[in-house]
């Protein structure tokens, strides 16, 4: 199982896409288009936040499940990066540190492998796309979603700037799993053909040396 993480429009969906069609395997997607609790969410973080993160909790161990029938399934998130999201929030005022920590407790507990249990939770390899600030803002502007435009709400420009900053630490700390790290705005998977060949080729050469492929 092949997990992508990164900060939003960082390119998780698109390189989900081309690695599972590269891999010949299913490719898994975060529910947001339909997702009844994000544009609620973005009108009332203090209210909607926890539920927000159970959603998701309870999605995303949908998808592990499921891909873990088959190898080298790709999923678009990380389920880890929850728990960054969840205490980003508390730390903006957005839940409270007791929301955070219970659900920190859930994630461990949840992921905690059990005797006898056949289904890994943890990933075979987790891809880290990392881009500029300028370059996340660009992308979330094109994709076009009302309610993470900061046109409409000013304040997630300092939202998305911290954000950022704190999926590089994240990355640095991250020890769940083998990990690599993707430069995207050095690879512009998204709109150069040639830049993603280059990626796919990375990856594969991750891979082998993890004796995956």
């Amino acid at each position: 199982m092949i997990v992508l993480a990164g900060t939003i429009g960082a390119g998780k969906t698109s390189l989900t896409q081309l690695l599972a069609d590269h891999l010949g395997t299913k490719a898994y997607f975060e529910s947001v288009d339909d997702n009844p609790i994000l544009p609620l969410f973005y009108k009332d973080p203090q209210k909607y936040g926890f539920l927000l993160q159970i959603y998701f909790l309870n999605r995303r161990l949908e998808e592990i499940k499921a891909a873990s029938l088959q190898k080298l399934s790709v999923l678009d998130r990380s389920i880890f990066e929850d728990d960054l999201m969840f205490r980003m929030n508390a730390d903006l005022g957005r839940a409270t540190e007791t929301e955070a920590d219970i659900y920190a407790s859930l994630l461990k507990n949840m992921m905690e492998k059990l005797p006898n249990q056949q289904t890994e939770k943890k990933p075979d390899l987790l891809i880290h796309i990392q881009v500029s600030f300028p370059t996340m803002l660009e992308r979330i502007k094109k994709r076009g979603r009302a309610y993470e435009q900061i046109e409409t709400d000013p304040a997630l420009y300092n939202y998305y700037q911290e954000l950022n900053h704190r999926y590089t630490s994240w990355y640095d700390q991250y020890q769940e799993s083998p990990k690599m790290l993707i430069n995207g705005d050095q690879y512009n998977f998204v709109e150069d053909p040639k830049a993603a060949q280059t990626v796919l080729e990375m990856i594969d050469e991750k891979l082998s040396a993890l004796n995956l492929k």
